[in-house]
This record gives C-alpha cells, sequence and structure tokens, in this order.
C-alpha cells in the first residue's frame, strides 16, 4: 500500500520548525510574522500598513471544532492494487469528513499525488474533471491547514488557501466539495463568482475568519481591488483547469493574482491541466518550485465506464433523433452538448415547444438562474440540461444516464470532458454523438487522442420517425 511504502506523512510541524522554515525560506532564518509562520520576503506588510489596510477588519475566532469522532468508526480493509484513505495518517476531523462522504479508497490521481502534496511538494498534474483531482487538493489544503493551526492573531479577509478555477460553476462544485470535506475540521470556505451579490459574498469574509477562498479569476481581483481580501498570508494556491484559463484568456488575470501571494519557494503551488501544452508548462515553470509531476491518461476516464457510440446522421435529422433519445425510458437524465450560445438556445426553445422538462446553460444566461438551473436539474425537476463546454465544465451531477454531442465539439480534450460527466462514481453512462455532413472530418482528431476507433454506425429507423 502507498502508505506503508512512504511511511507515515510529516510530523506536523509548528510554524517556527526548521523543517518548514527551510520549506518555506530555502534554509535562510526568517524573521517571524503576524501569524508566527515564517516571513515571505517581497510579499510582508509592515505592522503600520497592515493596520491602515486592514484597520476594519475586526478579529472573529474561529469555529470550535466538532465532536470527538474516531477513525475506528470508519473501517476500510485494505485491497491488494488500492490505495485507502486510511493510509496517508490523515487528520481524524477531515477523516470524518471523507466518511461521510463514503470515499473508501483512493483514485489513481489522488493516490498517486497525495504522497507528495502532504509532504509540501509543489505538484502538476494532468488530468480530466472526474478523475478525483477536486478531493485531491482539498485533503492536501484540509489536512495542512488543520497539521498548523494558527494560534496568534488573525485579521477578517485573509485565506490561508486559495483554489482559482475558470468557470462559476466549476468554483461552485469545489466550494461545496470543500465545505463537505471541512464539515467537522472548524475551518471556513468561502466562494466568490462574480455575477453574484457582491456584499453577500463579503460577508463571507467579514463575518468569521476564512481558511480557504475558492474563486473565479476576475471576481478575486474585484474583492482585491476593493481591499476585501489579502493573499498575502496565502500559504496552498491551487490553478485547477490552466488549459482553459488559457482558452478564456485569463492568464492575464491569473498573473495579478499569483503575483499578490508569497513567493513561489515560499508557498505550496498545485496546478492542474487537461493538457500540457506548451503554454501551460510554461506556466507551470513560472509558478511551481520543484514541482512533482503526474499524468492520467484521458482514455482511463473516458472509456471504462461511458458506452460510447458515433451516429451517422444529416444535419436535418438531428432534431428528430435527439428527441427520440430523450423519449427512451432509459434516458432519466440527459446533457445535450453543442459548440455555440445560438445552438443551445435554439436546442433548448426546440424541447420546451415538444413538452420536455428542460434547461439551458450557457455564458448568455444570468449566474444566479444557472445555479437554480443546476440545483433543478440534480434533484430531478429537469430531464434535459442543453450546456455548451465553458458552462458544462463545471457540471458534476451523479446519475446522469446520457450525454449527447449534438455537435462534435473542435477540441478533442472537450470530447473528453464531455462524456465524463456520465459514468461516474462507478456508475456507467451512454455517451451518444452526432457525426454529420459538417463536422464528421472532427472524428479523427478524438480517435487519435483515445488511441483507438470510435463506433460509428446509422441510427435506429425507429429513432429518426
Amino acid at each position: 500500500m502507498i502508505g506503508k511504502l512512504f511511511g507515515k506523512k510529516k510530523t506536523p510541524a509548528t510554524h517556527g520548525d526548521s523543517a518548514s522554515t527551510e520549506r518555506k525560506s530555502g534554509g535562510k532564518s526568517p524573521a517571524s510574522n503576524k501569524s508566527g509562520k515564517s516571513a515571505k520576503p517581497g510579499h510582508q506588510k509592515s505592522g503600520n500598513q497592515q493596520k491602515t489596510a486592514r484597520s476594519n477588519h475586526r478579529k472573529r475566532k474561529a469555529k470550535p471544532a466538532a465532536p470527538q469522532w474516531t477513525i475506528d468508526q470508519f473501517p476500510v480493509p485494505e485491497m491488494e492494487g488500492k490505495t485507502r484513505f486510511h493510509d496517508f495518517d490523515l487528520d481524524d476531523r477531515l477523516m470524518h469528513g471523507i466518511a461521510d462522504l463514503g470515499f473508501e479508497y483512493c483514485s489513481p490521481i489522488q493516490a498517486g499525488v497525495l504522497p507528495q502534496t502532504l509532504q509540501g511538494q509543489d505538484a502538476i498534474g494532468k488530468a480530466q474533471t472526474g478523475t478525483g483531482k477536486t478531493a485531491a487538493f482539498l485533503v492536501t489544503i484540509i489536512q495542512d491547514l488543520l497539521s498548523n493551526p494558527i494560534t496568534d492573531e488573525r485579521y477578517a479577509g485573509e485565506p490561508r488557501a486559495l483554489v482559482i478555477a475558470p468557470t462559476r460553476e466549476l468554483v461552485v462544485q469545489i466550494g461545496d466539495d470543500a465545505k463537505n470535506l471541512t464539515k467537522h475540521a472548524g475551518l471556513n470556505v468561502a466562494t466568490l463568482i462574480g455575477g453574484m451579490d457582491y456584499n453577500k459574498q463579503l460577508n463571507q469574509l467579514k463575518g468569521e475568519l476564512v481558511d480557504i477562498v475558492v474563486a473565479t479569476p476576475g471576481r478575486l481581483l474585484d474583492f482585491q481591488s476593493r481591499r476585501d481580501l489579502f493573499l498575502d498570508q496565502v500559504e496552498i494556491l491551487v490553478i485547477d483547469e490552466a488549459d482553459r484559463m488559457l482558452d478564456m484568456g485569463f492568464i492575464p488575470q491569473v498573473r495579478r493574482i499569483v503575483r499578490s501571494t508569497p513567493n513561489k519557494d515560499h508557498r505550496q503551488t498545485l496546478l492542474f491541466s487537461a493538457t500540457f501544452t506548451p503554454e501551460v508548462l510554461s506556466l507551470t515553470e513560472q509558478w511551481t518550485y520543484q514541482p512533482f509531476s503526474l499524468e492520467i491518461e484521458p482514455e482511463s476516464v473516458a472509456t471504462d465506464t461511458v458506452d460510447q457510440k458515433v451516429y451517422i446522421v444529416a444535419a436535418d435529422e438531428k432534431l428528430a433523433l435527439l428527441k427520440n433519445i430523450i423519449k427512451l425510458p432509459e434516458a432519466k437524465s440527459v446533457i445535450v452538448f453543442a459548440n455555440r450560445r445560438d445552438q443551445t438556445r435554439k436546442l433548448y426553445e426546440g424541447l420546451r415547444k415538444d413538452g420536455v422538462k428542460c434547461g439551458i446553460l450557457s455564458g448568455e444566461i444570468p449566474q444566479n438562474k444557472r445555479s437554480q438551473t443546476l440545483a433543478r436539474f440534480k434533484e430531478g425537476g429537469i430531464q434535459v440540461l442543453v450546456a455548451t463546454d465553458v458552462a458544462g465544465r463545471g457540471i458534476h451531477v451523479d446519475g446522469i444516464s446520457h450525454v449527447v454531442n449534438y455537435t462534435l465539439p473542435e477540441d478533442p480534450e472537450d470530447y473528453v470532458h464531455r462524456i465524463g460527466r456520465t459514468g461516474r462514481a462507478g456508475a456507467t453512462g451512454t455517451s451518444i454523438s452526432f457525426a454529420c455532413e459538417d463536422d464528421a472530418f472532427l472524428l479523427a482528431p478524438l480517435e487519435e487522442m483515445l488511441g483507438n476507433k470510435l463506433p460509428c454506425e446509422q441510427p435506429p429507423v425507429e429513432l429518426l420517425s
């Protein structure tokens, strides 16, 4: 087992511990800052500066710890070829949250990165959504914060850990996961996204000391510019879906955010991306310090639990085919992906006219409506969700029976993200892609990336009527 192979996780160190000092300061003997941690040259404000900038930030007491719980209440047997969360000597308060979620054995990326990240090492991971990377970095964050409590005074608006993600839906999902895992840990999580009430989000920072902030780049910069959030005390920085950040033009914003945190050799940085393009690799060199690298190939995610079909169909037959697939008794929960906003709008309106209970997720829909739609979909009030790739990145819903690619994605990586919405949490799912005369040429790049041929066939006659 990995836990035995690597031995116990490092003994939790106090903030003045020599090993911690060496990790954070490269062996120098830094002065102590207000949190009792190693000083962070270039990011440390003077006492007067801090007092001026944060005089209105009232100090609060952290939440009290949850009632006593022991690991004996969550037995998980050892299994050959599997790594248990028990094997990492995690804090019982974190294990209590893991137990509540029913996580027994680690996914490959969790088993691969946790031995290193729990030791404080930087990491870059190549992984799609659905591989368990969110839990991997959240477990790292929570364990570190619990192992190294700050007993000196703290200020509102100073998170100890920061997670940046490109889309609002993904931020909300990560925030929800963090809150579930910290339920018994006495840690506070704040979620900051655009399109929602600023003051309500500000109350998350003002009401109690915040430990973990999960945010989109734009909204995070809003809070910084208004001096409601300070990042010079960040100990762990997570940048999720770096390739999508590039695609969406967020990298200049992320650069500004990263510069607001301590230097890369004074913080732990975890960066995840579905692809390792030259641009992404350049960012990892700039933002990480001697990182550990792990790649989880997409085929291990895409093909194991999803039955993939490609229907060769004429463009004018697509809508009838989609409506008939939705009527199948096994199609209980369906996501339909299209490449453009106007396509999603047209499909949404067409399905609603047919009496289908459906919702739409795209960039043109206000955030509050997107959140309401996603909540109804999770609760079963909506059978069909029509989405673009950007909006669909944050959809993490167990029990989705079908994913339909109404148009083939132009980026092969998006195909894996799309079909990864089904076949989650050990369940099986079905992916059906429509290939017509307009986009059939996109099949070859998909097959090259997956390493195998996709089964192409004519749709059954009854589905075209």
